[in-house]
């Protein structure tokens, strides 16, 4: 068998590296991995260049790749404004689709936009603008104004519409005659607390590979690539979907959670119904997608650090650093000062430890649902709004605080259960694993055309952890 027959190539265009990995697609094994600069902002074939030319110097000779597929969030990751009827119902739900598709929401609108509104949406410049509505049959007065008032702005980029169907034709015309491009999607709620975000994810996935990709200059090292699939964080959550539901001939780890502590966010993702456990609870509140993302835009480890420590208390991160108060806050303004700056002293890894462990708690805490006590005619309640994860069966970790810190079993545990906070429905008794080797886009991006070696390649590497293991232990998922 030739190489090009045996070996992909896959990519992510990140906003500082280019991280390449080889895989062996027989043995679902990675042969070598490379990084480069991602040189987006001026030609991003030399960022391209550099991680090949580091992949070829770490394995030899490159092979004829089978596939190169290419995941991005370079130039700001694909920056979206949603706008909706009401808060929470159609803005929620159209909030939920962007951050499906992998988006960074940078605005989100409900209610009639004003004047001031659109200047705000011109400002932050999106690439793509997801409109929403009313429910099929319903309200179409606000989607229209806010129809009209878009397409008389100075907003220059594709507008997915996904609302009130009725009202879909007649706004699609009015962005035609302003020059507007537009994308009409199913609704992203087409009945009362019904949620259909997939036309509108499918919508943002093909305007992301046939425009973004070009407008972020990204296929200037398309002869180096086959194809830009998604975004990144869609690549990871179709890596995790695919890891826990496994494939019709595999059994993948099941409901699982992934947490990805980075510089700038926290984000969380969750495969699971979510449906209540509790007997006799009641689900309140919009349904909960299946795979779910939410993005803790206060909790990064670096450029976030001070709202993560104004989140979780600084007596509580005092405590878990075990550090006297003047130099936790000593290190602080050390990290604030310099973003990039990575610990390299016991008590810098203890700062960023507790960090992590905030973060992490927090951000959890937020994506998962919770209960409460309701009285109604029949008596006491239990009623339960969102995501019930409490038999989730594996937490995945990633980001440089897990898999380069001395302790990621102890910030994991983080995203479990807590007695002291009884009404929130964490994972009770996962199993905790470590992504060390950063494989969950690349395990989305294979399993769209090899999903047996992505499952394989995934469940390899992802590596068990416990407060008696160390990540650099070499047990696997498949164990």
């Amino acid at each position: 068998m030739s190489q090009s027959t045996a070996t992909a190539l896959l990519i992510d265009f990140g906003s500082t590296y280019t991280k390449l990995r080889a895989i062996d697609l027989k043995r679902s094994e990675i042969i070598g991995s490379g990084q480069g600069p991602s040189t987006v902002t001026s030609d991003i074939t030399i960022g391209m260049e550099a991680a090949l030319a580091d992949l070829e110097q770490r394995i030899g000779s490159l092979p004829d790749f089978k596939y190169r597929l290419a995941s991005s969030s370079a130039a700001g990751g694909l920056r979206m404004v949603t706008v909706g009827l009401v808060k929470e119902l159609t803005a929620e739900a159209a909030r939920i689709a962007a951050l499906g598709a992998g988006a960074k929401l940078i605005g989100t609108y409900a209610y009639r936009l004003t004047a001031g509104d659109i200047a705000e949406i011109e400002e932050h410049q999106p690439d793509i603008l997801l409109l929403a509505g009313g429910t099929d049959g319903g309200n179409d007065e606000v989607i229209v104004h806010n129809a009209e008032a878009l397409a008389g702005s100075g907003l220059d980029c594709p507008i997915v519409v996904a609302g009130n169907r009725v009202a879909t034709d007649s706004i699609s015309a009015s962005f035609d005659a302003a020059g507007k491009s537009v994308v009409p999607a199913g609704n992203v709620m087409p009945e009362f607390n019904v949620l259909n975000i997939e036309p509108a994810r499918a919508a943002i996935r093909q305007i992301f590979i046939d425009r973004i990709v070009h407008a972020k200059g990204i296929d200037r090292a398309a002869e180096l690539f086959d194809h830009v699939l998604m975004p990144t964080p869609e690549a990871v959550m179709e890596g995790a979907r695919l890891l826990a539901d496994g494939t019709g001939n595999r059994q993948g780890l099941g409901p699982m959670l992934v947490v990805d502590i980075g510089g700038a966010t926290t984000d969380v993702h969750s495969v699971a119904s979510g449906d209540p456990t509790l007997e006799g609870a009641i689900q309140r509140g919009l349904p909960e997608p299946y795979v779910k993302r939410t993005v803790e835009g206060d909790l990064g480890m670096r450029h976030n650090a001070a709202s993560i420590v104004e989140a979780a208390g600084l007596e509580m991160l005092l405590e878990e650093s075990r550090l006297p108060e003047s130099r936790f806050l000593e290190i602080l303004d050390l990290i604030l000062a310099d973003v990039e700056r990575l610990p390299d002293s016991e008590d810098e890894h203890a700062v960023d430890r507790a960090l992590a462990r905030g973060a992490t708690r927090i951000a959890v805490r937020r994506h998962s649902g919770r209960t409460e006590i309701v009285y109604t005619v029949m008596g006491p309640a239990t009623a339960q709004h969102g995501k019930d994860l409490s038999t989730v069966a594996a937490v995945i970790g990633t980001g440089g605080a897990l898999v380069h810190g001395s302790d990621p079993a102890g910030i994991l545990t983080m995203a479990c259960a807590d007695s002291n906070d009884p009404e929130s429905l964490r994972p009770r008794n996962p199993k905790l694993y470590i992504d060390s080797e950063y494989l969950l886009y690349a395990c989305g991006l294979l399993g769209s055309v090899e999903p047996e070696a992505a499952l394989t390649l995934g469940l390899t590497h992802m590596h068990p952890v416990t407060q008696e293991e160390h990540r650099h232990g070499r047990s696997s998922a498949v164990e």
